[in-house]
This record gives structure tokens, C-alpha cells and sequence, in this order.
């Protein structure tokens, strides 16, 4: 079995020297703090950066520890966490928090293994907790990092399996810099080596780069030739309408009940109901069982756990 490919010393050099130069300012870069970067990598999923980075500053003032986290009622997490979208990663976080205090005595565990049962938190997130807090050479992979290392070493950001992709990215982690390394990747990923109209003309690592330099797998040329799947229109699918619940409960005092009418925007009732119910088994929302019968609304309020 062959070893896999690997990073040059001269291109993890580049990257973090472009880094230092034109790498995102962002508030929680500014701490190694593990529960304030626990925190910003749970906001920052499927979140734009620069957002996640306002609503972090409020959110931290609000639950500056895992102890007032977990002591907060689900409902005041829910509307610090308005404006981020995918609500369940609130309650996750609040979940990761109250395991991060009986189990681990109020500390961020350091252990991967440990990390990773945390609720809510997955092999990316656990990797760059232990990266930026703790420093160590653990390689987080999102598709940022996917991309910039597939296009580097293969010329394709899917031209290797996941396994395969984990070990080059923990061997790619400089000592010392695992913090520096984990954003600068990202950063790359996010600003050059972009998914389309990558900017290679601008990209520190452009002489050692495989996709820069012409080499494309198959596996990229059937994708590009592969007919586009018509998008969906935002306000027709379950999250526009999860969110928009959400956010009307959100809006209301504290136990109070809201009473949901159908329809909700081009949902009708059968999906509105459908929603409301599966927001209640997630526990994001409480629902009075008192209003069950059709036409007349159901009452929800936020989780007040």
C-alpha cells in the first residue's frame, strides 16, 4: 500500500505565510478559549463567517461559561441564537454544554473521543475544538479544507476517500501552528480555491498545486457534464418553514402560547402541522395538546427546559 500524498513543507510554509497577511479578522480568533471556540465552530456550521462572528460576541456575553449555558432556559438560547438559522444546532450546543458540566466538571474535554460525544458535535468539529484550543495536530475537514487539499495533491477536491483524506490532513499540521493552520486552510478554501472561479492567480501554493497546474480526474469531468438538478425554491422547503415557526415563537414572552394558523406562506395546513410536530419531538418547541382538532390552529411555545 502506497503512503499517501502529502503537503510540502514549502506549501504549509506559503499557505501560512499568505495567511498572516490576508487571513479573515474575526472575534473568536481572538481566544483559544476551548468553550468560546466550541461555541464559534457550532455557529460557524453552514453560517457565514463574518455572521457567525457578530451573533458569537452577543452570544458569549449572554453565556460567558458552560455553566450559564446550561442553565439558561432553551427559549433564551433559541433567541440569542436568532438570525444563525438550523435552530437544532442551538439546542445541540445547549445539550454539549450541560454534558461539558456533569460530565466533564465544567471543562472542554481535550480527548477527541471525548469531544466527539459531546451532542452535536461531529469529526470536524471535534478536530478543530482540539486544533485552536488545544493545539493539537488534528487536521479539521470541512469542505473548505476538502477542496484545497483534493486540488492541491490530486487536482480534484473529490479524487480522495474520506480516510484517506483525514490522514493527510493530520500530517499536514504543523507543530506549533495547529491553530494558525486550521483557519488558514479554511480561509484558502473560503476566499481563493473557491468552488467556482477559483482565483489560482492569487493562490500561495499555486506551484505546487495539481488542479493549477491542468491535472483533472474523470471523476471531475462527469461531474461537469452531469445535468444540473433544478435548485428549490428557499420558501417551499421544511427549513424556511421550521425557521418561520420558530422565529414567531421566538418573538413572543417568555411561556407564552402562540396559536399557528395555517397556511404559512405556501404551506399548507398538513405541513404546517407536520413541522410543528417534529419541532416538538426534536424538543426545540412545546405543544399544547389541548388544540388538536383541524381548522383551528395548534398552540406552540418555545422549549421552556
Amino acid at each position: 500500500m502506497s503512503a499517501p500524498p502529502s503537503i510540502p513543507p514549502a506549501a504549509r510554509d506559503a499557505i501560512l505565510a499568505w495567511y498572516g497577511e490576508h487571513g479573515r479578522s474575526l472575534p473568536f480568533r481572538r481566544t483559544s478559549d476551548p468553550y468560546a471556540v466550541l461555541v464559534s465552530e457550532a455557529m460557524a456550521q453552514q453560517t457565514q463567517a463574518a455572521r457567525a462572528g457578530d451573533a458569537w460576541v452577543g452570544f458569549m456575553d449572554r453565556f460567558p461559561t458552560p455553566h450559564a449555558l446550561a442553565a439558561a432556559s432553551l427559549a433564551d438560547v433559541l433567541r440569542a441564537w436568532q438570525g444563525l438559522g438550523y435552530n437544532r444546532r442551538a439546542l445541540n450546543l445547549q445539550r454539549a454544554a450541560r454534558q461539558i458540566v456533569t460530565v466533564h466538571g465544567g471543562e472542554v474535554p481535550s480527548d477527541l473521543h471525548a469531544l466527539q460525544a459531546l451532542p452535536g458535535v461531529g469529526p470536524y468539529t471535534a478536530r478543530a475544538v482540539a486544533a485552536i484550543a488545544f493545539g493539537q495536530s488534528a487536521g479539521a475537514v470541512d469542505t473548505n479544507v476538502r477542496r484545497v487539499l483534493g486540488r492541491v495533491l490530486a487536482g480534484d477536491d473529490a479524487a480522495m476517500h474520506a480516510a484517506e483524506l483525514q490522514r493527510v490532513a493530520d500530517a499536514a499540521v504543523p507543530s506549533g501552528r495547529a491553530g494558525d493552520w486550521t483557519h488558514a486552510v479554511m480561509d484558502l478554501g473560503a476566499t481563493v480555491c473557491r468552488p467556482r472561479r477559483p482565483a489560482c492567480g492569487g493562490c500561495p501554493v499555486r506551484a505546487w498545486c495539481a488542479y493549477a497546474g491542468g491535472t483533472r480526474s474523470a471523476q471531475r469531468i462527469a461531474r461537469a457534464v452531469r445535468p444540473a438538478t433544478p435548485p428549490v425554491a428557499f420558501a417551499a422547503t421544511s427549513r424556511w418553514l421550521r425557521g418561520r415557526i420558530v422565529d414567531r415563537l421566538r418573538a413572543a414572552p417568555d411561556g407564552e402560547w402562540t396559536t399557528i394558523h395555517a397556511p404559512v406562506g405556501e404551506h399548507d395546513e398538513a405541513a404546517v402541522r407536520a413541522a410543528l410536530t417534529a419541532l416538538a419531538v426534536e424538543g426545540l418547541i412545546e405543544l399544547d395538546q389541548r388544540t388538536t382538532s383541524a381548522g383551528r390552529g395548534r398552540r406552540a411555545r418555545l422549549s421552556t427546559t
